[in-house]
């Protein structure tokens, strides 16, 4: 497994978890406003070994709940079940973090029950979709299946957007409400500016336009929170 960031201890990452947070590199996805772009590419070169990984998580053994997986798109990696599979077999519980481009891979950590909770982002409309993740064309018809495996899955999930105000408008929430109605958990996060974000320019919507936001969006989905406000 290429360990490209090791985050040794969060509280944000892993709802209602003291965990770590492991970056695997590589992306499918170029979305202009990403926190992590230098790991999209894939060349960044691995931090930690995995066995050096292994070895940190034995010394955490009472300290941490879990291991929060991100990225880059942990789900291109093909030997991801069996890396998460090692760190239940730790005693430890497993947070991964998904753009849903490749539900054949989640719907294998799904059924295996490898993971504890699933955070997959819905990046905007379908209507806007390939211009927020900064391709010519988007084929959804992945991220779709993967809405329905988590939506029809005992795993707890969340679905999430990053809320950009050059990015997203009302009409947005209305069609992403329609496309995830019924799911469990729904939460709009504003855009905060780092200096890994490849492009310049974008911004946080406004408190008041975040609000709004989420009560369009509350209309679909049993639980709305923002975050980042």
């Amino acid at each position: 497994m290429k360990i490209c960031g090791l985050q040794k201890m969060t509280l944000l990452d892993f709802p209602e978890r003291v965990a770590c947070t492991v970056f695997l590199g590589g992306c499918n996805f170029r979305c202009p406003y990403c926190h992590n772009y230098d790991l999209v590419t894939g060349k960044q070169p691995p931090v930690v070994e995995e066995g050096e990984f292994f070895d940190f998580l034995r010394t955490r053994k009472g300290r941490l709940d879990g291991v929060a997986i991100t990225g880059g798109e942990p789900c291109l990696s093909p030997d991801l079940p069996e890396f998460m599979q090692k760190i239940r077999e730790m005693g430890f519980m497993v947070k991964l973090d998904t753009n849903g481009s490749r539900p054949e891979m989640l719907e294998a950590i799904l059924s295996r029950g490898l993971a504890d909770y699933v955070a997959m982002d819905i990046k905007n409309s379908p209507e806007k979709y390939a211009m927020t993740i900064g391709t010519r064309s988007a084929d959804l018809s992945g991220v779709r299946k993967s809405v329905e495996l988590l939506r029809n899955s005992p795993a707890e999930y969340e679905f999430r957007t990053t809320v950009v105000d050059e990015l997203h408008q009302a009409a947005d929430f209305e069609r992403i409400g329609a496309w995830i109605e019924g799911a469990r958990r729904y939460y709009l996060q504003a855009f905060s500016d780092r200096d890994s974000v490849p492009f310049a320019g974008f911004h946080a919507p406004s408190p008041e336009k975040m609000q709004e936001y989420a009560g369009i969006a509350a209309g679909y989905v049993r639980e709305v929170s923002l975050r980042g406000v």
